[in-house]
């Protein structure tokens, strides 16, 4: 696998985990599917997202893929849900964040020649 490939894996791996918080985000707001806009805007992002996701898998290991497109996903929804819909912000729920962001650190820098 050369370098390229990787780096390209990579950003769509990323996209599908900043999507992954924006599908989250929409399906609160449609309410459990019962608001037709975002409800609509979920699916289609859902699917984007995991287009992306199984892009990023053509390179990339799928344990580590998953585990970094959920680490994005979650840190960035409680992020959102704290913002946008005034979601508790706790301390431990820092601490948690912080662990999360960690180990999507750590597993993009341990997964370098490794391959799908």
């Amino acid at each position: 696998m050369d370098m390229k490939q990787n780096q390209t894996a990579w950003i769509w791996l990323i996209l599908a985990g900043l999507l992954e918080i924006v599908w989250a985000t929409t399906m609160k707001l449609s309410n459990g599917f019962t608001v037709l806009g975002p409800s609509v805007v979920t699916v289609f992002l859902l699917i984007v997202s995991f287009g992306l996701l199984a892009m990023s898998f053509r390179t990339l290991p799928a344990g580590t893929g998953y585990a970094v497109f959920t680490g994005i996903g979650a840190v960035g929804t409680v992020i959102v849900g704290a913002v946008l819909f005034d979601e508790a912000l706790t301390g431990m729920k820092l601490v948690f964040i912080a662990t999360l962001l960690i180990g999507v650190i750590g597993l993009k820098q341990v997964t370098g020649g490794e391959s799908a």
